[in-house]
């Protein structure tokens, strides 16, 4: 792998979040966000719970990712696709693998510093109570694994399509799709045709389920190995179509 290159175009996409009024968009609604869906009162949750976690702050994180990460990645490819320039950055001493990467890389460490953030809520309830350690930990693993999943799918879809909005909507719906797929409602609705078997197999796709089994302070190297076979796949997705752009 060309490293020299692939650290330039790394720090160039990091460095684009900060330069670009979507990356502090994005960091403003999604600190706003959660700290008032984990603290408000009237909603819940903390204060509802009466106990010292971040159960509450976890459970909505998902649910603000599938809107707000495609959101960001939308341009990933599909701007420098209309604009033209994704020739020139594959005509640079980089393959669309290691391009894929970088970018790709980019993102999940802005997700990372977004994620950082929130650092406060966890000082405020280790002040206000004496929480356990290990699932706030593995929530925050289980933060960065849903968002890079959900990275990798909308880079798929910025590859796919030059238009970002189209971008946008696909990747909701399909890491929707992918979130839900363990859902009681659509598994009583896939039991009525599919035999159990399949259901039991759907249900282990079900992104959700295996987020909530990490937040909950239980590692298992299945739930790693599922993110990570996820990730790798839709990226392999995006660095095939981005090499039949280039031959074509």
């Amino acid at each position: 792998m060309n490293l020299k290159t692939m650290k330039t175009l790394y720090k160039k996409e990091l460095n684009s979040y900060f330069k670009s009024p979507l990356g502090y968009v994005f960091l403003v609604i999604f600190l706003f966000a959660m700290g008032y869906l984990t603290f408000e009162p009237g909603r819940g949750s903390f204060f509802l719970m009466r106990e010292a976690s971040l159960s509450a702050f976890f459970r909505y994180i998902p649910f603000l990712f599938l809107f707000l990460v495609p959101a960001i990645c939308m341009r990933m490819w599909a701007e420098e696709r209309k604009s033209g320039t994704i020739e020139v950055l594959l005509s640079l001493p980089l393959s669309v693998k290691e391009a894929v990467i970088s970018k790709f890389l980019a993102s999940w460490t802005f997700l990372g510093l977004t994620l950082l953030g929130t650092i406060p809520m966890v000082m405020t309830v280790s002040y206000l109570g004496d929480p356990d350690v290990g699932p706030i930990v593995l929530g925050y693993l289980a933060s960065l694994f849903i968002g890079g999943v959900l990275i990798a799918v909308s880079g798929f879809f910025s590859a796919l399509t030059k238009n970002q909005v189209v971008s946008f909507i696909l990747a909701v719906v399909v890491g929707y799709g992918l979130m839900m797929a363990g859902s009681p409602p659509v598994l009583d609705f896939l039991d009525t045709f599919l035999p159990q078997y399949f259901l039991e197999v759907f249900s282990s796709l079900s992104v959700l389920n295996h987020f909530e089994s990490m937040e909950r302070g239980v590692l298992g190297l299945h739930n790693v190995w599922f993110f990570g076979v996820f990730i790798v796949s839709w990226l392999y997705g995006s660095i095939v179509l981005l090499q039949e752009n280039k031959a074509s």
